[in-house]
């Protein structure tokens, strides 16, 4: 009993903070969705009138469909290419452990607010990436001044930050047994049909586990496209999580802003339990259970 107390004094802390700081935030905002709440004055309850009026509102709608445009091209470009990069990885190569540290690095500075800022100017039609086209005879793109411009911009933005991703893919590839491959190879098969056969399956539930991360964190982006394009061009980046951030903070609506955030909550827990409900179709686990 006395090392069960001294146990529990260790996690208080914890404990004190996710009630304070996680349960309690969840709980109130679900309050104030019901209700008018600027504040300041007290919240006036109306039922479900903030939900009905996000129905109807425009600008919210077509921040969920930027908002699922931006998941749609982060979330696979960002595996990907992750997926990519520690196959190379996990080659043995000279100065292997430099080359991970140094493509983990982006996922350490990507959210940096320095990180984004220097990300617009690089867009910039004088900037280095037009700078860059011009040495190769491509005339300047106005990258943030239209709308499949500015969302590429962001995209590109959280695909560069493929790191975690990658450390993950790299120590899946790494507990493959090398059997399969030398029998694969003793069969005569090419790298393309290894990799897609015997590659790809054993690594799906690290698979499964990066879509679903990623999905989330894509679902609930926000330092980059507000630091880069603000929500330009004409709202094309407008996303749901800066929607609720304005409707809270600049337009002190809470409890508008409240409803919204539980709408994105309630889209997130739809895309993972589909996600979740395709799992048995193609993830395989080493216990040959799906």
């Amino acid at each position: 009993m006395k090392n069960q107390k001294v146990g529990y004094l260790y996690i208080l802390p914890w404990v004190i903070g996710f009630c304070l700081l996680t349960i309690w935030p969840f709980l109130s905002s679900f309050y104030y969705s019901f209700t008018d709440y600027n504040m300041i004055s007290d919240p006036n309850m109306l039922g479900i009138g903030n939900y009905l009026r996000l129905l109807k509102d425009q600008e919210f709608i077509n921040s969920i469909i930027a908002t699922l445009k931006y998941t749609v091209w982060t979330v696979p470009l960002q595996l990907g290419f992750a997926l990519f990069i520690a196959f190379i990885l996990n080659f043995k190569l000279k100065a292997i452990n430099l080359y991970r540290t140094a493509y983990y690095i982006p996922s350490l500075l990507g959210g940096n607010v320095a990180i984004a800022i220097l990300w617009r100017f690089m867009f910039q039609p004088t900037g280095f990436i037009n700078v860059l086209l011009s040495k190769v005879g491509i005339s300047p793109v106005s990258w943030l001044s239209t709308a499949t411009g500015a969302m590429a911009v962001v995209v590109l933005l959280k695909v560069w930050q493929f790191g975690s991703s990658m450390l993950l893919f790299l120590a899946a590839l790494k507990e493959i047994p090398q059997d399969l491959y030398e029998a694969a190879a003793i069969d005569g098969a090419s790298k393309f049909k290894t990799f897609f056969k015997i590659t790809v399956p054993m690594i799906t539930p690290t698979i499964f586990f990066n879509l679903i991360m990623q999905l989330n964190n894509a679902l609930q982006e926000f330092n980059g496209p507000y630091l880069v394009t603000g929500k330009g061009p004409l709202n094309s980046t407008y996303l749901t999580s800066m929607f609720i951030y304005d409707k809270a903070f600049k337009s002190f609506e809470m409890g508008y802003a409240s409803a919204a955030s539980w709408v994105l909550f309630s889209l997130i827990v739809v895309v993972t339990l589909v996600v979740f409900g395709t799992q048995s179709k193609w993830v395989y686990y080493s216990d040959g259970g799906k």
